[in-house]
Parts: C-alpha cells; sequence; structure tokens
C-alpha cells in the first residue's frame, strides 16, 4: 500500500501522539472487523470498530467498541440521553466523518462528535483502530486515543 497520510493520522503527527500504522490486504472484500483482526495476526480483543449512531434529536454520537462485540442501543441511548439512537445508514457515513465504510477511524471526523469507547477498553494498554482507510489500521496507547477523541468510557455493549 503507498505512503498515505489520513486525517487521523495528520491529527496525531500535529498532537505529536505516537502511533503505528498496520496495513491489510483488503481486495477480497473482507474488510469486518474479525477478518481483519485475523489478516494482521492479532487478537481481535485488541482491535476496536467504529459504530456512528444518530439519536432522535439529529445528533450524532461515535461508539468504539470491539470487533467481537455488537453496540447495545439500549445502552447507548441511555448514555447519550436520547429516547432511542440508530446506527447511521451505511450511505451517510462519508458524509457525516468524511470517511469510507471499513475505514471510518474515530479519530480526525469532519467534526468533533461526542464519542464513547467501551469500557472494555480500559483493561488494555494498545488499541488498534480504523487510520480513516480501508487496508489501514492505528495501533495507539488506550489513553491516547481516549484524549484526542475526547471520549468517556462506558460499557456499551450487549
Amino acid at each position: 500500500m503507498e505512503k498515505v497520510k489520513t486525517n487521523a493520522m495528520r491529527v496525531l503527527d500535529e498532537k505529536m501522539i505516537p502511533y503505528h500504522v498496520i496495513t491489510y490486504n483488503s481486495e477480497d472484500g473482507k474488510i469486518d472487523g474479525i477478518s481483519v483482526a485475523q489478516k494482521i495476526g492479532r487478537d481481535p480483543q485488541l482491535v476496536y470498530k467504529t459504530l456512528v449512531t444518530q439519536g432522535k434529536s439529529g445528533n450524532i454520537y461515535v461508539f468504539v467498541v470491539p470487533v467481537e462485540s455488537e453496540l447495545d442501543l439500549k445502552k447507548a441511548a441511555k448514555i447519550t440521553g436520547e429516547k432511542n439512537v440508530a446506527l447511521v445508514p451505511m450511505k451517510d457515513i462519508e458524509k457525516w466523518t468524511g470517511y469510507l465504510r471499513g475505514g471510518c477511524s474515530p479519530i480526525g471526523m469532519i467534526k468533533h462528535y461526542p464519542t464513547f469507547i467501551d469500557s472494555s477498553a480500559s483493561q488494555i494498554e494498545h488499541i488498534i483502530v480504523s487510520g480513516g482507510k480501508v487496508g489501514l489500521l492505528i495501533e495507539l496507547k488506550v489513553e491516547d486515543l481516549q484524549r484526542i477523541t475526547e471520549a468517556v468510557f462506558y460499557e456499551v455493549v450487549k
């Protein structure tokens, strides 16, 4: 893969936050988190996906959850103070985040949204998230991800 700087990488560079880039081949179309964890030979418990939701109010919320887990929409609604939240349709991901499906990073979105990281991440030192492009991941300290996204830790998975 060519050397590319994504918005996520530019933000981390600007804030002088260390990170490690991990690339994988996405030509087979298998870009789901579990497949990606297998491709890079890493424990799926260290690989997290970025889910973008919209509340009944119209507000956007970002959730960072383990790839093997499912976001609990009832818990998500409760912690955001919304009556309910739903995943943003795939066709709208780029409009809200600036990223394409499968390459949505919690870092460097076109706008800052309230972000919640599943509390399981507080038990690990490093986390792997999308780097802002399909085939590109970023590994960084959990505390750095939390700080740069201004995220709050909550138990948000089923």
